[in-house]
């Protein structure tokens, strides 16, 4: 099958840029289904709104968000 993509026009560079893409999918579908099951973990034990950020996830999930804000700051 792979090798039906290359000779069918699409190239190695971009075979590999998808792949890349769907692993980044993939971790995001990860993450987010954890997240998810935090959330759902706190809300049954009646815990603040906040607690399922201050999980793994939620805390993953904060960092990927204030990252390109910081690398933004640093560039300026």
């Amino acid at each position: 099958m792979i090798t039906g993509l290359i000779e069918g026009g699409m190239g190695l560079s971009a075979l590999i840029s998808l792949l890349k893409m769907a692993a980044i999918l993939l971790a995001a579908s990860f993450l987010g289904n954890w997240f998810l099951s935090e959330l759902k973990k706190a809300r049954v034990l009646n815990k603040p709104w906040y607690a399922p950020y201050l999980a793994p996830p939620g805390l993953l999930i904060i960092i990927a968000l204030i990252i390109p804000v910081v690398v933004w700051m640093f560039q300026r």
